[in-house]
C-alpha cells in the first residue's frame, strides 16, 4: 500500500480524498494555486506544494508541475479527483513514465472514453444501447444543419471532449443552430483545448441515470447500482439520488450489465461511471463514460456502505476487488444537494465573494438518519471567478425516500451562508415540489417549473403561516427580556409580574397581520398564538443572539434562519425569504400612512448579471438594436453567456471594453432615453 499520495485537485474533492487517505494511514500532499494558498484542503493535508498562478491553466492544469510536486515530496501516487487533469490521458501517461501510480483508469481507457465520438462507437461494439447521432465531429454550420434536418429537431450539440455541461447546447429549431454551434465550440476549446463537437437527437422527456462501476487490474468488474441525476440546470446536476425512483430491479440489472460490458471492452480499471439517458417507456441509451470519480459519488457510498475513494487507492496499489456482484446491496435511500454560489433569482448566474458566514448543519450518524457534508470551504473562504462555484455537497440518508427528502430539507433550512448569493433557498423549495416528491422528475424539471429562475413567491402557503408566528414570537421574547430588566431595576430584585397576552402586528410586504400571543409564564417558550381566526400551538427555544430558531408549530418541527437588519427580521425557511417588521398595534396604524419607496428605473442600462470577463461586444455607440439581438458575451466559470436586448433601443454609450473584468450589476452600455 502507498505511504504517501498527492491530490492533484482542490476544494471539496481534495478534502474528500484526504479524509479517506488519513483513515487508511496514508500521508497526503496538497497542491494549490496562489488563489488557494489559504484554502481548507491545504491545511488538511500533511504537506503542500505551491503551483503558482491564479487560474486553473496556470496551476491545476499544469501536469509537469504536478509531477514536480510528487518528486519534491516523495509521493508514490496521485489522485486527480474530478475535473482538471482527471480525464487527461497524456497526464496519466506522464505520471506512469515518471515512475508514479495514477489513481484512476489506464491512459488508453481515458483517451477512448473521453472522446464522446470514439466512445459511442466502442459502446455499440460492446452491445450497449446507442442514441441516434453523428458518427463524427461536425465541421461547420452547413454540415450541422444538414445532419439536424436528417434526424429532426430538437437536437443537442455536445463537445467531444470533457463534460460538466460545458460545450453543450440544446437546439430547438434551425434558427438557433448557428449560435449554439459557435458557443459550444468556443466553450469546448476554452475548457478542454478541443473544439470538436457532435450532434445527437434530443430525448424530449429524459431521465439521467448513471451506473457506478468498480474494476480492478485483475479483470473483476462490478456495478454498484444507479444514481438518478435528472434534476439539472444548464446540463449540470443539482440534486442526485440513489436509487432512482424510476428504475426497477430488471432495468437496474440490464443497465448494470451493459455498463460492465463496456468497462470490460475498454479494459477499464478503478471507479468509473457509465451514464445513460432513459425515456419514459423504460428504454435507455448510452450517453458517455466518466473515467473518474463522480461529484455525486457520496449517494452511492451511503446506500452501499462502500468507500469509493478507498477502493480507488487499493486498486491503484494492485489489490484485488474482494466484492462479488451478488454481495452488492442497496440499503435505504440517499440524496445529495449541490450548494452553489449562484443566484437562482437571476437564472442561476454564478456569484463570487467572501463567505462572511458559513455555518453548516451538524453531521449526523444515526440508525435512521445520516447527514453528511462534503465541502472545501469555511467561514472566511473566497469564492473566486477562477474555479467552479460549488460551496458544498449536502447529503442525507434514511430508510425511505420520503424521510430522506424531509431530512435533507431540514438540513438545508439549518445551513447558514452569507456573503455570496447561493442556491440553498431554491433547493429547499425544490424538495417541497409535489412532482419531485411523488415520482421523481425528468431533466426538464427545472426548465418547466422555474423558467425564469427561482422566485420566492412561487410557494407561499407554508411561509405565510410560519413567518408571522416566528416573527411575533421573537418580538415577544425580546420585549419580555426588556421588561424583565426594567422590572428588576425598579423592584431591586423583587418578583416580576407575569405577562399573559399580547397583540403584535406583523408587516410582510403590503400586508399587516395581527398575531395574538398567550404565554403561560414570563419568558416561557410555549405559547398559543391566534392568527386569522385560527389558533396555533407554538414551542420555541431561542435567545436574541442566535441566528437559527428551531420551533414546533402544531406538532411539526421547523428550522428558521434569522437576523436583524435595520429593525427588520430577515427570515429564511423552506426556500422562502422575507423581510418582516413587527410593530405595536398603535405604531402599525401610523406605519400604514408612510409613502411607498419609489423603484429605480434601470431599463436604460445593460448591467452585468454576474461577475465575469467581457468576451465580446456585438454593437457600438449609435447602433439601433432590436429586441432579442445579441449585445455582448460574458464568460463566467468557463461558461459563455449571451446578453440580448429586451426591447428595441439605440445604444447611447458603451461603458465597458472587451477584456474587462466585470462586477455584478456593472454598467456595460447605456441606451438612449426612449422619452427624449
Amino acid at each position: 500500500m502507498f505511504k504517501k499520495i498527492l491530490i492533484a485537485n482542490r476544494g471539496e474533492i481534495a478534502c474528500r480524498v484526504i479524509a479517506s487517505a488519513k483513515q487508511m494511514g496514508i500521508k497526503t500532499v496538497a497542491v494549490h494555486s496562489d488563489a488557494d494558498r489559504d484554502a481548507l484542503h491545504v491545511r488538511l493535508a500533511d504537506e503542500s506544494y505551491s503551483l503558482g498562478g491564479m487560474s486553473a491553466s496556470e496551476s491545476y492544469l499544469r501536469g509537469c508541475a504536478i509531477i514536480a510536486a510528487m518528486k519534491a515530496h516523495d509521493a508514490e501516487a496521485v489522485h486527480p479527483g474530478y475535473g482538471f487533469l482527471s480525464e487527461n490521458a497524456d497526464f496519466a501517461t506522464a505520471v506512469a513514465k515518471a515512475g508514479f501510480s495514477f489513481i484512476g483508469p489506464p491512459p488508453q481507457a481515458i483517451a477512448v472514453m473521453g472522446d464522446k465520438i470514439e466512445s459511442k462507437m466502442l459502446a455499440r461494439k460492446a452491445g450497449v444501447n446507442i442514441i441516434a447521432g453523428s458518427d463524427g465531429a461536425i465541421a461547420n454550420v452547413d454540415e450541422a444543419r444538414a445532419f439536424a434536418q436528417k434526424i429532426g429537431y430538437p437536437i443537442m450539440v455536445k463537445a467531444s471532449a470533457g463534460g460538466g455541461g460545458k460545450g453543450m447546447r440544446v437546439v430547438e429549431k434551425e434558427g438557433e443552430l448557428a449560435d449554439a454551434l459557435r458557443l459550444a465550440m468556443s466553450e469546448a476549446k476554452a475548457s478542454f483545448g478541443d473544439e470538436r463537437v457532435f450532434i445527437e437527437k434530443l430525448i424530449t422527456s429524459p431521465r439521467h441515470i448513471e451506473i457506478q462501476v468498480l474494476a480492478d487490474s485483475h479483470g473483476h468488474v462490478i456495478y454498484l447500482g444507479e444514481r438518478d441525476c435528472s434534476v439539472q440546470r444548464r446540463h449540470q446536476k443539482v440534486i442526485e439520488e440513489a436509487p432512482s425512483p424510476f428504475v426497477d430491479e430488471d432495468m437496474r440489472r440490464r443497465m448494470g450489465e451493459q455498463a460492465v460490458a463496456l468497462a470490460k471492452k475498454v479494459g477499464y480499471v478503478s471507479a468509473g461511471t457509465v451514464e445513460f439517458v432513459a425515456d419514459g417507456d423504460g428504454s435507455f441509451y448510452f450517453l458517455e463514460m466518466n473515467t473518474r470519480l463522480q461529484v455525486e459519488h457520496p449517494v452511492t457510498e451511503l446506500v452501499t456502505g462502500l468507500d469509493l475513494v478507498e477502493w480507488m487507492i487499493k486498486i491503484a496499489a494492485g489489490e484485488k476487488l474482494t466484492i462479488e456482484q451478488s454481495e452488492v446491496t442497496i440499503d435505504g435511500w440517499a440524496m445529495e444537494a449541490r450548494i452553489y454560489a449562484e443566484d437562482p433569482a437571476r437564472g442561476f448566474l454564478p456569484s463570487t465573494g467572501r463567505l462572511v458566514r458559513h455555518a453548516p448543519p451538524p453531521a449526523t450518524q444515526e440508525s435512521d438518519r445520516i447527514i453528511r457534508l462534503d465541502t472545501g470551504v469555511e467561514e472566511g473562504s473566497d469564492i473566486s471567478i477562477y474555479y467552479d462555484p460549488m460551496i458544498a455537497k449536502l447529503c442525507a440518508w434514511s430508510p425511505h425516500r420520503a424521510t430522506t427528502i424531509e431530512a435533507l430539507r431540514h438540513a438545508l433550512d439549518q445551513y447558514d451562508i452569507k456573503g455570496v448569493a447561493h442556491n440553498g433557498y431554491f433547493l429547499s423549495d425544490l424538495l417541497l415540489n409535489e412532482e419531485f416528491c411523488k415520482t421523481g422528475v425528468t431533466t426538464q424539471f427545472i426548465q418547466n417549473y422555474y423558467p425564469e429562475g427561482y422566485q420566492a413567491s412561487l410557494r407561499v402557503a407554508l411561509s405565510e403561516t410560519i413567518f408571522p408566528l416566528v416573527a411575533a414570537y421573537m418580538r415577544q421574547i425580546m420585549d419580555q427580556l426588556e421588561r424583565t430588566i426594567e422590572d428588576q431595576l425598579e423592584s431591586e430584585g423583587h418578583a416580576q409580574t407575569s405577562f399573559r397576552e399580547k397583540v403584535w402586528v406583523v408587516v410582510m410586504g403590503q400586508e399587516q397581520i395581527p398575531v395574538t400571543l398567550a404565554f403561560e409564564e414570563t419568558l416561557g417558550h410555549d405559547c398559543v398564538m391566534e392568527m386569522a381566526g385560527r389558533k396555533h400551538e407554538f414551542h420555541g427555544a431561542w435567545r436574541p443572539h442566535e441566528r437559527l430558531l428551531a420551533c414546533r408549530v402544531d406538532g411539526v418541527w421547523h428550522h428558521v434562519q434569522l437576523e436583524m437588519v435595520n429593525g427588520f427580521y430577515q427570515l429564511t425557511h423552506a426556500g422562502q425569504m422575507a423581510s418582516v417588521l413587527v410593530l405595536e398595534s398603535r405604531v402599525a396604524d401610523y406605519y400604514r400612512l408612510m409613502p411607498a419607496k419609489k423603484v429605480v428605473d434601470l431599463s436604460r442600462f445593460l448591467l452585468a448579471p454576474m461577475p465575469g470577463l467581457l468576451v465580446s461586444l456585438a454593437v457600438k455607440e449609435g447602433d439601433a438594436v432590436r429586441q432579442g439581438q445579441e449585445l455582448a458575451v460574458i464568460e463566467a466559470m468557463k461558461m459563455e453567456n449571451i446578453l440580448r436586448a429586451d426591447k428595441d433601443a439605440v445604444v447611447q454609450s458603451i461603458d465597458a471594453a472587451q477584456g474587462d473584468s466585470l462586477a455584478v450589476d456593472q454598467v456595460i452600455m447605456t441606451f438612449a432615453d426612449s422619452s427624449s
